[in-house]
């Protein structure tokens, strides 16, 4: 069977709310304290994914995970009920949606054994995500449980992973060899660098990929300390396209040369900092964008509703749509609970190139599965979370009863 991109989004949870945990993310910085809508946020997702589904891509769901974590708090010495009001939050944050930083993803034409291989991503970060990777780990071992996918455990914690939002795959085609770019930081002024070359480095060669088609970049620290915490916030790579801001890349001119050497046809498209600035490029999540192909072999630009309101971006992307880019279409989309947490459509997803057959058809989802799940949060998701309640025992019971109704809904009560 052909190998294809399946996007995996995660649904968000039950649990999603504005504690303000992520250092660098100024979305999340800026909206700390605001009373979240669970149910419209995880209704929105469900959308985008109808979307991608209408334009004919392949769609995967990654879950929410078991919250409040209370293992996690166990291991701290404390109880969700008992645990100071910043550890609670961080306990109860739903950040596993953004599964973009799930794990790192090198396909079956890229590896030395012919397996598509998966290292989740240890998110040490931030204490927030740095609990999520044994919950994702668990999923990932059961969608990708067949013998055509190695799953790896993750990088020890001495270094930073952060998953796919910082690594980026080039080729002709998406089921042909490629070229993995995995970029990194060194510093971001005030902010951390998340993602470390020795990580990188380390599932480059877990994966058992080709040194002469594997990259390493560094992100501009301009990039960093605006407010660009994963590369993704700047830059997006799709089959022979590199789409990104002028200043998203310490060495732009080093990495274009190498790609224009090693990618057929590479295409490298670029928004200038006089057309867009940056804090508009980091606003509006203009390259947090899912860049995707579709069956007519055209690509189109799946962007957040907020490109369309800033007038920078919107002007640039008019402009290349009516021109003779790359980029034939763009398509917005609603994810404005998500954006306010920080996260855009390209956070919300995970992909892989893989034959779907391959794939624990559970995972997988078309218009059917998601009215289900649609209906599912409806009934269940929280309609509103305010600060204030995060340790409220009713709001816990039906957050922990909506996730229960999730996976019995798509018989994955081994998730539990």
């Amino acid at each position: 069977m052909p190998l294809v991109e399946i996007n995996f989004d995660g649904i968000i949870g039950p649990s999603h709310n504005y504690a303000g945990l992520s250092l660098g993310n100024l979305a999340s910085q800026r909206n700390a304290g605001d009373v979240s809508q669970p149910r419209a946020a995880a209704l929105q997702g469900i959308d985008k994914m109808r979307s991608n589904v209408a334009l004919g891509l392949t769609q995967g769901i990654f879950l929410p995970h078991p919250r409040p974590n209370r293992p996690w708090l166990a291991e701290l010495g404390t109880r969700f009920k008992d645990a100071e009001p910043t550890l609670a939050a961080n306990a109860l944050s739903a950040s596993a949606m953004w599964a973009a930083n799930a794990a790192t993803v090198s396909p079956a034409p890229d590896t030395a054994d012919g397996k598509c291989h998966l290292t989740v991503a240890n998110l040490r970060t931030m204490p927030h995500r740095s609990h999520e990777w044994p919950a994702t780990l668990a999923q990932l071992r059961l969608a990708f449980g067949s013998n055509a996918f190695v799953v790896h455990d993750p990088v020890p914690s001495a270094f930073g992973d952060e998953g796919a939002a910082n690594h980026m795959r080039l080729a002709a085609k998406h089921g042909e060899p490629g070229v993995e770019v995995f970029v990194y930081g060194l510093s971001g002024g005030p902010f951390p660098a998340r993602q470390h070359i020795e990580a990188s480095k380390a599932i480059g060669r877990l994966h058992r990929l080709d040194p002469g088609r594997t990259v390493f970049a560094q992100q501009s620290e301009e990039a960093i300390a605006a407010g660009a915490f994963h590369n993704d916030v700047v830059a997006v790579a799709n089959e022979r396209v590199l789409f990104a801001h002028e200043k998203a890349f310490a060495d732009k001119g080093g990495l274009v040369a190498q790609l224009e050497k090693k990618v057929p046809g590479f295409e490298y498209v670029e928004v200038s900092d006089a057309d867009v600035p940056l804090a508009d490029a980091v606003r509006s999540y203009l390259f947090n964008a899912q860049l995707v192909t579709l069956p007519s072999g055209e690509m189109t630009l799946v962007a957040p509703t907020e490109c369309r309101e800033t007038p920078s971006v919107w002007s640039w992307i008019e402009r290349h749509i009516a021109g003779n880019g790359p980029i034939r279409h763009v398509e917005i989309v609603d994810v404005r609970q998500s954006m306010a947490n920080g996260g855009g459509p390209a956070c919300l997803r995970l992909r892989v190139v893989a034959d779907a057959a391959t794939v624990d058809p559970r995972f997988l989802v078309d218009d059917s599965k998601l009215d289900r799940l649609a209906e599912v949060v409806r009934k269940h998701w929280p309609v509103e979370i305010a600060n204030d309640q995060l340790q409220s025992p009713s709001l816990i019971k039906d957050i922990e009863t909506a996730r229960g109704a999730l996976l019995e809904a798509l018989g994955l009560a081994a998730l539990i």
